[in-house]
């Protein structure tokens, strides 16, 4: 299944790419710089991965010719059956690190919470979510900068959208995107009765002066408001709140946050660029018929993927048929598990695409 020859091939590039990050003129320039950067990191990933796998071979090699000595026998089967249970797992890292990187997984995430079905509920649930992602962005050392949001009385939202300044976190919240449902008994519930309620997540990617995403001012409509919520007098008598609308693709990206319109305007702005470099994406994609096979964006509001059941302290992602006895702890952003089986089935998804186009293509 690894072509030795083929990833040997691959990592040739290795020596002109450390040439090039050295290189004067790729350092100008911020493009070829970072394209440049990126290349290293993915050819490093595979040949420290190529580099395990070849060893294993070689050890088991060497432990096999020992099978016919009758002193080291017994020693060499072990070490035989140890390295024939691991090839499969360092296989699978060979043919990972050979997957294409996506370059805005290194990105800022842009996300958007919005209360579904379920009333008062439905907004507290919001609210849990939005709690449960800021708490590990907390533990991650990563920023959360709320552009808007529409809050409750019951400190619920009925939307609230946010940008996490982190490197990677677009790529490690990308599989949030969907409707997720809550089971519990809620606060206002007198009768102890089982209640369910959803809220939807949306996640793209933070747009950057790479997308060149040339938007002319007559594509956009501005419209300036006094912001509601907290911030005293002067928030809520000046019109510093700002709203913009995309004319051609109806998006629309509002910003609050700030006292400042100037500053409202530039946030604003940036969430709007977000949401039309994931228009075109998606637009992409559907013109190449691509079937997102993995998880990555799927961004589907329509799409359950998630249930969070209270009362049995239970978390179920239907996507990858994984349940999780721990919600008490994953509410309180101990995330990582979950993040970490989604990243590997994508991985797996990916791998077995891969996998299918070589086989079709013989």
């Amino acid at each position: 299944m690894i072509d030795a020859g083929q990833i040997r091939d691959v990592l040739g590039r290795l020596e002109a790419v450390e040439a090039a990050l050295g290189d004067s003129d790729v350092l100008q320039d911020r493009r070829r710089y970072r394209s440049a950067l990126s290349e290293h990191a993915f050819l490093k990933r595979l040949e420290s991965a190529f580099e395990k796998y070849e060893k294993a071979l070689g050890d088991l090699e060497a432990s096999r010719e020992l099978l016919e000595d009758p002193d080291f026998r017994e020693e060499a089967e072990k070490e035989v059956s140890a390295i024939e249970s691991d090839l499969p797992e360092l296989e699978r890292g060979v043919l990972a690190a050979l997957l294409p990187p996506d370059p805005l997984e290194e990105r800022n995430a842009v996300m958007e919470i919005r209360a579904g079905t379920g009333g008062e509920e439905a907004a507290l649930f919001a609210g849990n979510l939005f709690r449960m992602y800021s708490r590990y962005c907390e533990s991650r050392g990563w920023k959360i900068s709320v552009m808007n949001e529409n809050s409750t009385s019951l400190d619920g939202y009925k939307e609230i959208v946010f940008t996490v300044i982190g490197d990677g976190s677009y790529g490690t919240f990308r599989f949030e995107s969907g409707g997720h449902r809550v089971q519990r008994v809620p606060e206002t519930e007198a009768q102890g009765r089982i209640h369910t309620s959803a809220a939807t997540v949306v996640v793209f990617p933070e747009a950057d002066e790479d997308d060149e995403l040339d938007i002319p001012e007559k594509d956009i409509r501005i419209d300036l408001f006094c912001a509601g919520g907290a911030g005293g007098q002067h928030v809520n008598k000046t019109e510093s709140a700002v709203r913009m609308t995309h004319i051609p693709t109806g998006l629309v990206a509002v910003c609050q946050d700030e006292r400042s319109q100037i500053r409202n305007r530039e946030k604003c702005l940036a969430t709007l660029k977000a949401r039309i470099l994931d228009h075109k994406r998606r637009e992409e994609e559907a013109k190449l018929g691509a079937s997102r096979l993995s998880l990555r964006g799927s961004g589907d509001r329509s799409e359950r993927i998630r249930t969070y059941n209270f009362p049995q302290n239970r978390m179920t992602d239907h996507r990858i048929d994984l349940t999780l006895y721990s919600l008490d702890r994953i509410v309180e952003g101990e995330m990582q598990g979950l993040l970490d089986a989604l990243a590997e089935n994508d991985v797996d998804e990916r791998i077995k695409l891969a996998l299918a186009r070589t086989e079709g293509g013989r």
